[in-house]
């Protein structure tokens, strides 16, 4: 039996958006996980995730104590007996990725899922499967709004979602 994984991030309301996508919420309403990679910047994101499922996540560079109170700044969880760590990536010097990457480089993970760049990635380095969601509120100077669903099994079946419209 596999598990159905939703991870969103960089969701920065309010900001850049009032409210999540109906894109993404119909998406959640289907999932038995919720991943966000930090830059809630409202306790609010975290409720209205929550009305769906359980909700896991880290705190990003914007987040203020509201969210430093709900989640760590870094976590390796466990689903359907894979290991994934998460984190925002954010920091000085090196890419996003490889901050992300040298995050867990004492850990025994089998993925990392990170933000912060708004950058969407699925990609595997050095065995270890990479992704980052994107945003589904910013997409800055990208073509498409962006998360991922990810299936847990007996392998890790990541796909990327994109959409224009994020209302």
């Amino acid at each position: 039996m596999s598990v159905k994984v939703i991870i969103t991030g960089d969701t920065h309301i309010p900001g850049r958006g009032k409210k999540l996508p109906e894109r993404l919420l119909a998406a959640c309403s289907k999932a038995d996980l919720i991943i966000h990679t930090g830059d809630w910047r409202s306790p609010d994101v975290y409720e209205t995730l929550s009305a769906y499922t359980e909700v896991v996540g880290v705190y990003g560079n914007v987040d203020g104590e509201e969210i430093r109170t709900i989640v760590p700044a870094q976590q390796v969880i466990e689903v359907g007996g894979l290991r994934i760590g998460l984190v925002h990536g954010h920091g000085e010097k090196k890419t996003t990725e490889q901050r992300a990457v040298e995050a867990f480089a004492d850990e025994s993970v089998d993925a990392i899922v990170f933000g912060h760049s708004h950058i969407p990635v699925i990609k595997y380095f050095k065995g270890t499967l990479l992704m980052n969601p994107g945003s589904p509120t910013d997409k800055r100077k990208l073509p498409f709004y962006s998360f991922i669903t990810l299936e847990v099994g007996d392998e890790l079946l990541p796909e990327l979602v994109l959409f224009r419209d994020k209302s």
